[in-house]
């Protein structure tokens, strides 16, 4: 009885003409996505005409993760002042003459600080956007739709992406290669963008709040931004300081630094390998379509993750399994310093998925109950901000430790040396604080509870 109850909820959200209208505009937004990042991916690190090298790898991905970092802390302010249809619709214009212009320098100027810079603009206002959708949702379905809401979204828009992703490459492909085949596909993601923004005009300018609360609009209460953009640092301090003050969450901080610090590092070496060691180094097409098979079984890892850990947290405490994981990401991460070859970075990364998203599930899982409810949300705000500044800090000192091809047997046995410390560090730290008498978290409530029902 349960599948078609769902299938009837489904079918309720979906049968929402405001919501399809808010879905549609995600769908050919994020289907732009997906071109745009091949566009620039080819063009950095897969393309014939320009070498890739350790430091641009680290710019690349120093220019991708940054407005997560960035712009995310402040974008709920904004978003709850300004028209939310508007910002889509200002967004996604933007982004469309952005990817004009990001285009226009690809055949003409190259790789450079000016592409750099548009390209970290239109990606923070993807940032933009994206908190926009979710902040958007609860105008265009019921409260009770709203679990269902977020489960179709974001999920459609993850496969628009892929698609995206997909039609880039072929549009890509069609072309010839090169750097005008790159810019092409930017073109086509700017037309995307460009057909997002009309679909928004679909929706009434007030359809998606925020509501008024009194006042003039023009006004905008300045003064009350002002403190309220001051006050998301101070949370972002309160935020550590609780963290400080917590031994569950502090330990779980330091698992999370240090996997995101060995992550960061292997993400520039995969990218380097891949492309000059893996693969013939004069056939970057060669080198993209290994670089796209590591990926995917590390997001099959990812996918596996959380299948597996609430059944091992069933069986044991959180602590053990985020120690057991780190160890065997240690393992796995160390092999490649000895063996490397396709098989055996597949298979490396398939468990690296595993074991570092496994140890991410518990960690949430960790500081949700170890903080205070008053805290939390500053809590987890100070996390995203370190979970992403750390990786952005590995990219950075892969720059200047990793040879051109990418192998370094030290360096890897670095990256696993890492891991290895955060399953010695964290064991040791969370033995202290196992005992109830000692505050700990019960890690197997925890798990219980992890379980999918």
């Amino acid at each position: 009885m349960s599948a078609p109850a769902g299938s009837r909820t489904s079918r309720t959200v979906l049968a929402a003409r405001d919501f399809r209208r808010l879905l549609a505009t995600r769908l050919v937004s994020q289907a732009g996505d997906g071109a745009f990042e091949v566009g620039l991916a080819t063009l950095v690190f897969f393309s014939a005409e320009h070498a890739t090298s350790a430091a641009v790898a680290a710019s690349a991905f120093a220019v991708a993760i940054l407005p997560y970092t960035l712009v995310g802390p402040f974008a709920g302010v904004l978003l709850d002042r300004w028209r939310r249809r508007q910002v889509l619709l200002v967004v996604n214009l933007a982004r469309t003459l952005l990817a004009v212009v990001v285009a226009l320098l690809v055949v003409h100027s190259g790789i450079g600080l000016p592409l750099s810079l548009l390209v970290l603009a239109c990606l923070s206002l993807n940032r933009f956007f994206l908190a926009g959708l979710g902040a958007s949702l609860p105008h265009v379905v019921r409260p009770d739709e709203l679990v269902v809401a977020n489960a179709i979204a974001p999920t459609a828009g993850t496969v628009a992406a892929l698609l995206g992703a997909a039609a880039g490459y072929a549009v890509r492909h069609w072309a010839g290669g090169g750097d005008a085949s790159n810019a092409l596909v930017v073109l086509v993601a700017a037309l995307a963008y460009l057909v997002a923004a009309l679909l928004t005009l679909r929706m009434g300018r007030d359809l998606l709040g925020p509501r008024a609360t009194g006042g003039s609009p023009a006004d905008a209460d300045r003064g009350r931004l002002t403190a309220d953009l001051r006050g998301i640092v101070d949370g972002l301090v309160a935020g550590a300081r609780h963290v400080r003050s917590r031994p569950p969450a502090r330990n779980a901080f330091l698992v999370i630094a240090l996997h995101r610090l060995a992550f960061g590092l292997a993400s520039v070496a995969t990218v380097l390998v891949c492309r000059y060691r893996l693969s013939d180094p004069t056939d970057p097409d060669s080198g993209l379509q290994v670089i796209a098979a590591t990926v995917l079984t590390g997001g099959l890892g990812f996918g596996l993750a959380a299948v597996i850990t609430p059944i091992a947290t069933r069986r044991m405490p959180l602590r053990r399994w985020i120690v057991t994981c780190s160890a065997v990401v240690a393992l796995a991460q160390g092999v490649l310093a000895f063996v490397l070859s396709i098989p055996v970075l597949l298979v490396s990364a398939f468990v690296i998925g595993i074991g570092v998203q496994a140890s991410k599930i518990c960690v949430d899982a960790i500081l949700q109950s170890s903080s205070d409810d008053a805290f939390r949300g500053r809590v987890f705000s100070f996390y995203d901000a370190v979970y992403n500044a750390a990786f952005v800090a590995a990219a950075a000192l892969a720059a200047f430790v990793l040879p051109p091809d990418g192998y370094s047997p030290p360096a890897l046995l670095a990256m696993a040396a890492l891991y290895a410390l955060a399953a010695i560090s964290y064991g040791r730290l969370s033995a202290r604080e196992a005992s109830p008498a000692g505050g700990a978290v019960d890690t197997r409530a925890l798990g219980r509870s992890a379980e999918p029902e």
